[in-house]
């Protein structure tokens, strides 16, 4: 078990490596292996395997570990169409375990101590040699390569040993984020459950919509800065210039539920236009931060979710008088007090935990949701916002 929840925290330990470099980079797992990165194309750049012991030890050129890696690497590479020497994918085995000098695997270890023929001519060896039977059919496959290709192969395998146990690694992604050493074990927790939700979604194999292909460096980047800004209280920068809308821009919003929901509590013309530039720039706002990664999908959502929060309790707390027998005069007066004191509640809430947010956004965003408003969740102005959203949404289908 620990296996695989070492395979997930190395994929991300990597990845925030890579991300100092190479904020394009791109992980996934168990694809065409282990953990994979891709730089700029859909080919693998790196195929990694992992491999985890609790207790270190010596690597063994006999292990079964190491050659049924190299079959997995045979495997991967036919699929790939077996890429020539340019193309040719890294190959890299990260182990906890420690490279004798003289085997193989330490001529294989990056340093002045590599030694790509000398490891080439030790493998056949030991893949030559009639045991152990566990690992014959592995062996085979290796020297069933050509000589060009074996070496070839070789040439791309590097051996990362002596790498962390899975207790040691929290002070090596802390290092490898720049997280400072007083917020190592709030934001790594943070930083980690947000990691482990989408390591599911890699692994995703039943159901495509829940499926996520890769995950990138930029990614990583954007949701360190989300929870590391609650502790240090950085704003989100506001890019999009408020303006007033034309006609035609407003026109276009006509017949859209966010329109319905504030035509229901009896707003004219001019509060709507009004609310509708809110509307519209928090919309576009919110879309340059997620396209130029200064927010992720989860932070957004956080952000939403604490929106809702909000105009559930107004809601709850101005309807809870309304009769069933109220007249709809009543219930369009509620429904007004309802709008107007979600957006001063909204207008205070920051898009991101620690920082601060012009009103606008929050008002906005709190638009987006009524737009989109669930007939049984909302949010909602009209007290009886659930049965307009049905009727609005059947006219809408009809």
């Amino acid at each position: 078990m620990i296996g695989y929840l070492y395979q997930c925290e190395l994929a991300l330990l990597e990845l925030a490596e890579r991300s100092w470099d190479d904020p394009a980079a791109e992980v996934r797992m168990e694809v065409l292996d282990d953990i994979e990165f891709l730089h700029g194309s859909g080919t693998p750049a790196e195929l990694l395997q992992s491999k985890h012991r609790g207790e270190a030890g010596q690597l063994s050129e006999t292990g079964k570990d190491f050659w049924r890696s190299v079959a997995s690497w045979i495997d991967a590479l036919k699929k790939l169409g077996n890429p020539g020497a340019e193309s040719m994918p890294l190959l890299r085995l990260v182990t906890t375990q420690v490279a004798t000098s003289g085997t193989f695997f330490y001529h294989l270890r990056r340093g002045p101590q590599r030694d790509v023929p000398a490891a080439l001519t030790r493998m056949e060896e030991v893949a030559a040699a009639e045991s152990p039977q566990t690992t014959a059919d592995e062996r085979k496959m290796f020297l069933e390569l050509s000589p060009p290709q074996r070496y070839q192969f070789v040439d791309a395998l590097v051996v990362s040993d002596g790498s962390p146990v899975m207790s040691d690694l929290d002070p090596s992604l802390a290092k490898a984020m720049g997280i400072r050493v007083n917020q190592q074990d709030a934001v790594l927790d943070q930083i980690k459950g947000w990691w482990y939700r989408v390591a599911v979604q890699l692994l995703e194999r039943k159901d495509p919509t829940r499926r996520r292909a890769s995950v990138s460096a930029q990614e990583l980047l954007c949701r360190l800065d989300e929870v590391s800004d609650q502790f240090a209280g950085e704003n989100l920068p506001i890019t999009e210039e408020l303006r007033r809308l034309t006609e035609a821009e407003i026109a276009a919003y006509d017949g859209d539920l966010v329109v319905a929901q504030m035509r229901w509590v009896g707003l004219r013309d001019r509060a709507i236009a009004t609310y509708l530039r809110d509307y519209h720039h928090a919309r576009a706002q919110r879309s340059e931060w997620l396209r130029t990664f200064k927010i992720t999908v989860e932070g957004l959502s956080d952000y939403e979710q604490r929106l809702w929060d909000e105009w559930d309790h107004i809601f709850a707390d101005l309807t809870d008088d309304l009769d069933d027998d109220s007249d709809e005069a009543d219930k369009r007066t509620v429904g007004k007090d309802v709008l107007r004191q979600t957006m001063d509640k909204v207008a205070d809430e920051p898009a991101r935990l620690g920082s601060n947010t012009v009103g606008w956004v929050g008002r906005g965003t709190m638009h987006s949701l009524a737009d989109r408003a669930d007939s049984d969740d909302g949010p909602g102005w009209h007290p009886d916002f659930s049965s307009l959203c049905q009727n609005h949404t059947d006219e809408q289908e009809q």
